[in-house]
């Protein structure tokens, strides 16, 4: 498995789209904070076909610490969950498989 950065991920949309590099990364942190802030107000951002990102308040629960057997008090915290869209699951299906995209980059949608 390997890490892609967002520098790279804007490197690649620069050289495919023929924007100067600055401008795609202003618009991608500019989309990334958006997301952050929505997520930070308790909104639900839904993307079709890609996923829904949710905002969950975790309760507050007793964990116990391995290396001294210790009962810890863990508080409640907000966190994020996403759940996978159609055509990210397909796709991940498709990878799983071997049988993936070919590394076009293109959507496939099933007919």
């Amino acid at each position: 498995m390997q890490t892609i950065t967002k520098k790279e991920l804007i490197d690649r949309i620069a050289e495919k789209s023929s924007h100067k590099r600055i401008v795609v990364k202003r618009i991608v942190q500019s989309f990334l904070d958006e997301i952050i802030d929505e997520l930070g107000q308790g909104n639900r951002l839904e993307f079709r076909d890609f996923g829904v990102f949710e905002s969950k308040q975790r309760a507050a629960r007793t964990a116990q610490n391995p290396k001294t057997l210790e009962r810890v008090s863990v508080p409640s915290k907000r966190t994020v969950k996403f759940k996978v869209g159609r055509l990210m699951k397909l796709r991940l299906s498709h990878a799983k498989s071997g049988s993936g995209s070919g590394g076009d980059g293109a959507t496939h949608r099933p007919s």
